[in-house]
């Protein structure tokens, strides 16, 4: 069953990166060939020879781009099959559809939207390449933090539920995730490396379609995989009906 699942996972995966990457093309790839541009222009503007290009504008746009999507796609997929598994009768009543929904919405919060907001994605020309590892390891730093604590919440609601019921036993398990969370926003330091000349739409708009293309890949993942799901689920319980008719 859990393999089964898996399966569709990464296909449901894919198909959610195939979505993806067509609003990485419409909406995000436009700001980075602005990056690019205002990269280039720096350069020019300081006397230094253009850097050689290793892999093509169009390659990186088009078949990398693709290819990188779809892989990010598959493995979402998978792992998010893998939790479902897990989590569905465990966590809460809702059928397959509801409790696709919630670990989608869970997953985006915690593993996207949390930590891009303390560290949030910038285009080419911003960032000093020297300080790349130490940029990574904060925001890998915040990532963790946050799934953590999400899963804590997630077991402390559980763990309240039976006294306090459900209603208040999640409030106080995200409750307690907003407040670490925010402890953990203030405690780690800050990283402002964009250049003054750098246009302010450019980057907006840039940040805003790489959250976007993750709800997209999120969204789409938590309806398909709920549907996926549901027949799977549904087709399994019509088998066992028939084999415990049979034996009687």
């Amino acid at each position: 069953m859990v393999g089964s699942l898996l399966l569709r996972g990464m296909l449901v995966g894919i198909i959610a990166g195939l979505l993806a990457f067509g609003f990485a093309r419409v909406f995000g790839e436009p700001q980075v060939d602005r990056a690019i541009a205002f990269e280039e222009q720096q350069a020019q503007a300081a006397g230094e020879a253009p850097e050689p290009e290793l892999v093509s504008r169009a390659t990186q746009a088009g078949l990398g781009l693709l290819t990188g999507i779809l892989v990010y796609g598959a493995s979402i997929g998978g792992l998010f099959a893998l939790v479902f598994s897990y989590v569905q009768g465990r966590v809460s009543g809702f059928g397959p559809r509801g409790t696709a929904v919630l670990i989608a919405l869970a997953g985006f919060v915690a593993i996207i939207l949390v930590p891009e907001f303390k560290y949030p994605a910038s285009p080419p020309s911003v960032g000093n390449p020297e300080t790349i590892e130490a940029r990574t390891g904060l925001f890998f730093v915040m990532l963790v933090m946050s799934v953590a604590t999400a899963v804590a919440s997630i077991g402390l609601a559980k763990r309240l539920m039976p006294q306090h019921g459900a209603w208040n036993a999640w409030i106080a398990g995200g409750t307690a995730y907003v407040v670490v969370m925010a402890v953990a926003h203030y405690a780690l330091p800050p990283v402002n490396e964009v250049p003054e000349q750098f246009s302010a739409v450019v980057l907006w708009n840039f940040r805003v379609a790489s959250l976007g293309i993750q709800a997209v890949l999120w969204t789409a993942i938590g309806l398909m995989f709920g549907a996926v799901a549901e027949r799977k689920l549904v087709e399994r319980r019509g088998r066992q009906s028939v084999v415990r008719a049979a034996s009687h």
